[in-house]
Order: C-alpha cells, then structure tokens, then sequence
C-alpha cells in the first residue's frame, strides 16, 4: 500500500475523536506526515506531544503499511489561525468569516479570490469578493 493521507486518518481518527479532538487534516509527503489536530477551545503544546507519543505515533508504528517508505517525519500540531480549509464541512464553519481561495483553475478569469463566505455545500463554495460590486457572487466549484 502507498502512504496516503486518507488511509492515516482512517487509523488515528476514530481514537483522536474518542479523545475529545477533530483531525482537521493528514498531510503526507515522501518524508513526513503531518496529522493538524484541534479539539474546542484550542489545543496547546502539551496535549499535542501527548497526541503524538500516546497515540499517533504507536498507531503508525504498528501500521507500516500506510506511512511513507523508511524513515520519516512525524509532526502532529494545531491547524492555527490561518487554517487551511479543505472540505464542506470546513467551510460551512467559517460562513461569514474572511476567506482566501487559491483554485486549480481559473474561475470567472482568475485563480485567487479574497472575499467573505456567504455560503459552501457539497458542490461549491460562493463569496462576495472584497474588491467587487456589492452583492456580487463568485461560487467556486469545490472540485477546483
């Protein structure tokens, strides 16, 4: 199996939730893999190092299968204040906050929007671009 970000969620998920903290996103590269955790009210350093050597690290050293070839780095932090967001869920929590989105593809001529979400679902996300006309919409295709 080649390393990948869904298959170490699917392993630390389930026990980082049973503990009280949301996964908020798996990175992984050819020589690290990076697990951003938070939990509601925030999350400080000591409860990360406790993540990562009571349960993230065991979980992966048990299941080679999913982690990059060879050795690796391993970084379990905070997602921080300029989170990135990923899925609709992430989204729909930020409606009515300022948001910048770099897209794959131009949408309506340009690859960066800055603006206030006024909505997201499963399909797209729609802001109102900070340097538009009033009650102007861009909706963004989740998928770009």
């Amino acid at each position: 199996m080649v390393a990948s970000a869904e298959a170490i969620r699917a392993l630390v998920e389930p026990p980082l939730q049973s503990s009280g903290h949301e996964v908020w996103d798996v990175e992984v590269s050819r020589d690290t893999v990076r697990v951003l955790v938070d939990r509601p009210g925030g999350i400080d350093l000591d409860a990360l190092a406790a993540l990562a050597g009571q349960i993230v690290s065991p979980l992966l050293d048990e299941h080679p299968d999913v982690t990059p070839e060879g050795q690796f780095s391993l970084e379990v932090s905070s997602p921080g204040v300029e989170r990135t967001l990923r899925t609709p869920a992430h989204f729909s929590r930020y409606v009515g906050s300022e948001i910048s989105v770099k897209t794959r593809v131009p949408v309506e001529g340009a690859r960066r929007h800055r603006g206030a979400l006024v909505g997201a679902s499963g399909e797209a996300v729609v802001l109102t671009p900070a340097d538009g006309p009033p009650g102007r919409t861009v909706s963004i295709p989740m998928g770009d």
